[in-house]
């Protein structure tokens, strides 16, 4: 038992040091922006049934979205939401089992971001 290969191979468990692979980090942003987007929904219900409670109450939801760190969260949620978006396609095509081949893997998760970030950049610059 001793000569076993599984047994004399290295054991990395420090979280901080292993370097996952592109579609690894583009998976668990998914689920990330996903949890994000969920524990966001009482917050967006919340401000949407306060701007349509009454006049006065909508312009109070205006000049919230006013703020600065008002609008920094709107766009962190805005990237939640189209990173999830498009890893969620991404997801769809694979489960599909369209593009099963490491090349397209590492493709499809930069375009993922790339596509994201592009997208959260033009949200960002219509929000300033």
């Amino acid at each position: 038992m001793a000569d076993n290969p599984r047994r004399q191979r290295p054991k990395n468990l420090n979280l901080v040091t292993i370097r996952l692979p592109l579609p690894a980090l583009v998976s668990i942003l998914h689920r990330l922006s996903g949890a994000l987007l969920f524990l966001a929904i009482p917050l967006l219900l919340w401000l949407l049934q306060l701007s349509l409670a009454s006049a006065e109450s909508f312009v109070i939801v205006q000049n919230l979205m006013q703020h600065k760190l008002v609008k920094l969260i709107c766009w962190l949620l805005a990237w939640a939401f189209l990173h999830h978006a498009c890893a969620g396609i991404r997801h769809l095509l694979l489960d599909a089992r369209w593009g099963m081949h490491r090349w397209f893997a590492r493709f499809s998760s930069q375009a993922v971001l790339l596509v994201s970030a592009g997208l959260s950049l033009a949200t960002g610059v219509w929000l300033w």
